[in-house]
């Protein structure tokens, strides 16, 4: 049912955890299901050099709150500003339609998150 890269985010999460004095954290819920996702991050001279994520739901929320500290962590705020859901689901090797809502979450955290910080 869920592809070995989002069964890898999700048994070995990449970037889990808060970061100390953050620049900027977010909290989002999704009232529907009930998946909740944090993610706080510090920016240095305009690029993202440290971000973490802590999930509570189901195991695409999780992996999706992985794959996107992946994803963003190096880049200019700039550029995370570009991210598409699509390389967020390809990153997680697809969802299934039913666990699409996972990534929508995850984008839409992630564009709290950026709004946070002047760009």
């Amino acid at each position: 049912m869920y592809s070995p890269q989002l069964l890898d985010h999700f048994q070995n999460p990449r970037n889990p955890g808060e970061v100390s004095d953050p620049d900027a954290t977010v909290q989002l819920e999704n009232p529907a299901c009930g998946d909740i996702l944090k993610l706080s991050m510090r920016i240095t001279n305009g690029h993202i050099v440290e971000i973490c994520f802590l999930a509570k739901g189901c195991v695409p929320a999780m992996a999706c709150g992985s794959a996107l500290t992946e994803l963003l962590k190096g880049r200019t705020v700039e550029a995370a500003s570009r991210l598409r859901r699509e390389e967020l689901v390809q990153a997680v090797g697809g969802l299934p339609e039913a666990s699409s809502h996972a990534s929508h979450l995850a984008m839409d955290a992630l564009e709290a998150l950026l709004k946070q910080i002047k760009i």
